[in-house]
């Protein structure tokens, strides 16, 4: 057990053995003039039962009616909304009532489940093999069977639909991507205002920006404050099947992620010597999985990819320093975005790796301009800060980059701050007493992963921008 975890080991033994199933009962897939609506009925035996629920609006933009295929989909996109309910108790068996999944498909889902819940495992102390995590049944006579269906219409796919999260990631995307504004799409699944204003600072209007909606049950949030187990769940996987489902129904044929490279470092092993990556869900191992899955018993011309898998976060950051439109907009901070307006809180540990990252490429006064203080003053920030440089135990639990990048931006910050003749704030001259500077001759922002799924004439717009 380590220093930021509730020890919930002997919990969970208790609630797999009270609760032992946990049951994908129904869903349903309905339209009207104005919306698409999905829903979900999910049940906790002996417990409780749930009823999430997704909007996808219309505004002219849905090519296609409600049909099987978009059923299979949602299906699935209900195979992903279930681990955000089915966390609560850790139940053994999940049954599955609606559909039917072969054994190549449970595989799949319970390698997304045990890897996108490895932070929660690990914060909780759950020390549960992959074996034993849990076992997926499902209705082998159910009248839905995405194995079995085709979407392989003569119909030609084109353009983009682009993610935004608000971040300077998704905004790189929207710089570089070669987007057509009033023909290609961003979408947010529950938008803020700061997404919505980054897509306004790229050109593009509200017919063009699908908002959905997403509700949860709200007994999954009573459920938490009683203690019941909670914690990080694998989004960016909800948003790769809807997202795909609404690209099938507007007939896009590229979903572009902004994923980076840095997204498959890991943040820590487990006891059990399992690798525990916070961003599970937007790494390159998901990403194939993904594509392999969907390829397999969804089939579509839709292409999945990151743009921006090619590139580590100092070259994100170098690229972002160059779009000053947004600078004032992006927001990355989880514990800010609570508030309204979004604010940087300036006291967790992706405040500071996005302060430390950009500040190697911004002036002081420019990066001091965005957070509204030096966070490099902060000393109460000195333990994240030799977290994010790989000088504690456990990475911090956040979209943070790697130690090497952190490590070079912060030399690159130290010798920026010497030839300008400015003085070393607490957490540089910290650094600068207890650590050796890394060696900035090798242009990391030089660099390109070759592993990535990048179309050919994508792959040429990306290196021209970073090489």
């Amino acid at each position: 057990m380590n220093e930021f975890d509730v020890d919930n080991s002997q919990k969970v033994i208790e609630l797999r053995s009270k609760y032992p199933n946990f049951i994908y009962d129904s869903f349903s897939a309905t339209e009207d003039d104005d919306n698409i609506y999905l829903s979900y009925r999910f049940i906790i035996e002996g417990l409780t039962e749930f009823n999430p629920s997704i909007t996808i609006p219309k505004k002219g933009y849905i090519k296609k009616e409600l049909n099987d295929f978009s059923k299979a989909i949602a299906f699935n996109i209900g195979m992903v909304e279930l681990i955000s309910y089915w966390k609560s108790t850790f139940s053994p068996n999940v049954c599955i009532k609606c559909g039917s999944l072969t054994e190549k498909q449970k595989a799949f889902w319970k390698k997304l489940y045990f890897n996108g819940l490895g932070e929660l495992r690990y914060r909780n102390n759950i020390n549960i093999s992959f074996d034993e995590f849990m076992q997926i049944n499902a209705d082998e006579s159910s009248d839905v069977q995405p194995a079995k269906l085709n979407a392989m219409e003569a119909i030609d796919y084109t353009g983009y639909i682009v993610p935004i999260g608000g971040g300077k990631d998704s905004n790189v995307t929207l710089e570089n991507l070669p987007i057509d504004v009033d023909e290609d799409y961003c979408l947010m699944i529950n938008p803020k205002q700061v997404g919505l204003d980054c897509c306004y600072a790229r050109g593009f209007k509200d017919s063009n920006i699908i908002e959905v909606k997403r509700t949860l049950d709200p007994k999954i949030v009573e459920m938490g404050h009683e203690g019941y187990i909670n914690g990080h769940t694998p989004f960016s996987a909800m948003v790769s099947f809807v997202t795909y489902f609404i690209a099938y129904h507007t007939n896009k044929k590229y979903i572009a992620l902004s994923n980076e490279s840095s997204a498959n470092e890991s943040n820590v092993r487990d006891s059990e010597g399992d690798i525990i990556n916070h961003q599970y869900s937007k790494s390159f191992e998901y990403e194939n999985d993904f594509n392999n899955y969907v390829g397999e018993f969804l089939p579509t011309p839709i292409k999945y990819f990151s743009f921006l898998r090619p590139l580590n976060e100092l070259q994100i950051a170098k690229l972002f320093a160059k779009s000053e439109k947004y600078h004032s907009i992006f927001k990355s901070c989880n514990v800010g975005s609570k508030s309204n307006p979004w604010v940087w809180c300036g006291h967790c540990a992706k405040c500071l790796f996005v302060y430390t990252i950009l500040g190697a490429f911004l002036s002081r006064e420019e990066i001091q301009n965005i957070f509204k203080k030096d966070l490099y003053a902060d000393e109460t920030l000195l333990e994240t800060f030799e977290e994010l440089a790989g000088y504690k135990r456990v990475k911090p639990f956040d979209c943070v980059g790697t130690f090497e990048e952190v490590n070079y931006a912060i030399a690159l910050t130290i010798q920026n701050y010497e030839k300008e003749g400015i003085e070393l704030p607490y957490l540089l001259q910290y650094y600068k007493d207890h650590y050796e500077l890394v060696d900035t001759t090798e242009d990391i922002t030089k660099r390109y992963n070759e592993q990535n799924n990048l179309p050919e004439d994508l792959d040429e717009i990306l290196r021209k921008a970073v090489l």
